[in-house]
C-alpha cells in the first residue's frame, strides 16, 4: 500500500520505509499505519527481503507522535474514526513486535509517543547523538500508549514510572540504559550500515563493527534516588519525597503538578497492570482506556492548551492530584 507521507521501496535484500512529513515532525496517520502493516506483510513473504528497516527524511524528528490534533477534532464530534485510529495504530504496534524478519529502527532526531510504537517493539533500535526521546502524554491529559505498558515496565527500578509520568526527554546514552536503544551509532556512519543491511550482511555483526560509545546515561547518576523516590507506592508519596531532593526534585515536582492528575494517577496504575502483562495484552488494554479517555475532559483541554489555543495553560478537573479518586482510575481498567 502506497502512501505519499511514507517512502517504501526495496534496497537490495533490505525493505525500507521511509517517515516523510517533516513539516509535522513525520506525525503518524491512520493509512501510514496501514502502509507499514502492509509493507511488513508483504516483506514477510518475501524470500528475497532479508530484513525491515525504518527511518525519517532529514530533518528535527523521527517522529514525534500520531497526529493527534486530527484524534481531537475527531473525538470532539464524537466520530468513532477517532477510537479506529488508535486500534489500526496498535495493530501496527503488534505486527512490528511479530515480525519474524530483524525490524531495524534508525532514530536519529526527536522520537515521541508514536514515533517510540513504530520503532521500540522492533529488534534493533539504533540512536546516535541527534536522539531525544520522550513519552509526553500526561502533559496533554492522555497516557504512554503505543505499547508504553509494556516498555515503560521493563525499564530498570523505577525508570519507566519516571519517564511515563513526567514526560522527561533522554538521549541515546539514557536510551541505552533503559534498553529503549539496543545501539549507538554516529549519525556520520548511518549510510553505510544501511547499505550494507541492504547488501544482506548480518545485522547483528555489522552494529557490533560500528558501535560505538554514547555519553555517560544521566538516568544511571540519577537512578538510586529515582528509584527511592519513584517507589514509593503513590502519587501522593512521590510528591512528597520529592521535596526532600533540593533542587531536582522541587523541578520535578512543579513539572507534576503542570501535568494532568487524572493522567499521573492512570499511568500509575497503568505500569503496574503493564508489568502482569505480554504486549498484545497491553495493547488491548491501552485501546479499552483510550476509548474512556475519548470521553473525558482532560484529554480535549490538554490537546487545546498545548496544541490548538497554545496558552499552555490547561484547566484540569480534578484540578490536585489529591482530589483524583481511585474507583475513577480502576474504571479505566474495566471491561
Amino acid at each position: 500500500m502506497e502512501n505519499e507521507h511514507i517512502i517504501i521501496r526495496r534496497q537490495g535484500v533490505l525493505g525500507r520505509l521511509t517517515l516523510n512529513r517533516p513539516g509535522t515532525l513525520n506525525a503518524l496517520t491512520k493509512p501510514m499505519f496501514e502502509a507499514v502493516s502492509q509493507a511488513l506483510l508483504d516483506w514477510e513473504r518475501d524470500p528475497n527481503i532479508a530484513s525491515i528497516l525504518i527511518d525519517a527524511v532529514p530533518g528535527r524528528a523521527f517522529c514525534a507522535g500520531g497526529d493527534v490534533r486530527a484524534i481531537y477534532e475527531l473525538g470532539k464530534a464524537r466520530d468513532p474514526q477517532a477510537l479506529e485510529i488508535f486500534a489500526t495504530e496498535y495493530r501496527m504496534n503488534a505486527a512490528i513486535a511479530r515480525c519474524t524478519k530483524p525490524y531495524i529502527s534508525i532514530l536519529d532526531g526527536l522520537v515521541m509517543g508514536g514515533g517510540a510504537g513504530i520503532s521500540v517493539h522492533g529488534q534493533y533500535r539504533i540512536a546516535t547523538e541527534n536522539t531525544l526521546f520522550a513519552m509526553p502524554e500526561t502533559a496533554i491529559g492522555f497516557f504512554p500508549d503505543v505499547g508504553g505498558s509494556f516498555f515503560l515496565s521493563r525499564c530498570p527500578g523505577m525508570l519507566g514510572l519516571y519517564l511515563g509520568l513526567t514526560g522527561s526527554r533522554i538521549d541515546a546514552a539514557d536510551m541505552l540504559y533503559t534498553g529503549l536503544a539496543t545501539h549507538y551509532v554516529p549519525q556520520v556512519k548511518i549510510a553505510e550500515i544501511i547499505l550494507r543491511f541492504g547488501r544482506g550482511e548480518d545485522p547483528q555483526q555489522v552494529l557490533c563493527e560500528f558501535t560505538s560509545e554514547g555519553s555517560n546515561s544521566t538516568l544511571s547518576r540519577n537512578r538510586t534516588v529515582i528509584d527511592r523516590v519513584f517507589g514509593a507506592g503513590s502519587l501522593e508519596k512521590i510528591l512528597i519525597g520529592l521535596t526532600a531532593e533540593q533542587e531536582w526534585g522541587s523541578k520535578t515536582a512543579k513539572l507534576l503538578r503542570r501535568r494532568s492528575p487524572t493522567s499521573l494517577c492512570l499511568v500509575h496504575q497503568q505500569l503496574i497492570e503493564g508489568a502482569k502483562r505480554e504486549l498484545e495484552s497491553c495493547l488491548e488494554m491501552e485501546l479499552a482506556i483510550a476509548e474512556k479517555m475519548l470521553e473525558r475532559h482532560d484529554f480535549y483541554e490538554g490537546v487545546r492548551a498545548v496544541l490548538v489555543d497554545k496558552d499552555k495553560s490547561p484547566q484540569w478537573r480534578p484540578a490536585m492530584i489529591e482530589d483524583v479518586e481511585i474507583e475513577q482510575i480502576l474504571s479505566f481498567f474495566q471491561n
